[in-house]
């Protein structure tokens, strides 16, 4: 976790106001609609993360134990996936060659164990919308030249942030601005 740092905030301009340029991602190419993902959630990772974060607090304002637990079921169920993948080599590929089937299982793992504890409602509000509305944002955000300018410059240290390592723990290891 050495000489990990966050990249800056981008202005509210460029993340969702006049500025900003959204259209649908073409599903037939997955490769593309990949690369524009990891991209942006390189890119625009604090925003991300203070968005995620100011629902969290909404949801965990009003409902305080629940959300507790759903943060320490969903963390424990991650981190139990990243050791599975370090540890065993079957994991490890089954993640490098799904990725997309490897985050579903882990929150389907957390979804069916929050069912057992009784805070659905909680765990979706709480945790799977701030996810969501993060992959969509992520998914539809188109990039002006300038970003990508940007993106280019800064895509050494890009892997070197907190979502570089989640990226990469996911085993989406592929460069960004590529």
């Amino acid at each position: 976790m050495a000489g990990v740092q966050p990249p800056p905030l981008r202005s509210l301009d460029d993340f969702l106001l006049c500025s900003a340029r959204f259209a649908v991602p073409d599903v037939r190419d997955l490769d593309r609609w990949n690369h524009r993902m990891i991209n942006n959630l390189l890119y625009y990772q604090t925003n991300y993360l203070l968005s995620a974060l100011v629902l969290l607090l909404i949801v965990g304002y009003f409902q305080p134990f629940q959300m507790f637990v759903g943060v320490t079921v969903v963390s424990i169920a991650f981190l139990g996936f990243v050791f599975a993948a370090e540890n065993q080599a079957t994991v490890r590929r089954f993640r490098r060659n799904h990725p997309y089937v490897s985050v579903t299982a882990v929150l389907l793992a957390t979804y069916l164990f929050m069912l057992a504890l009784g805070g659905v409602a909680v765990f979706l509000f709480g945790i799977a919308f701030p996810v969501l509305t993060v992959c969509i944002h992520a998914s539809v955000r188109l990039r002006s030249l300038k970003n990508k300018l940007e993106n280019k410059l800064e895509s050494i240290g890009l892997k070197r942030t907190p979502m570089g390592l989640l990226l990469e723990a996911l085993g989406q290891e592929q460069e960004a601005g590529s």
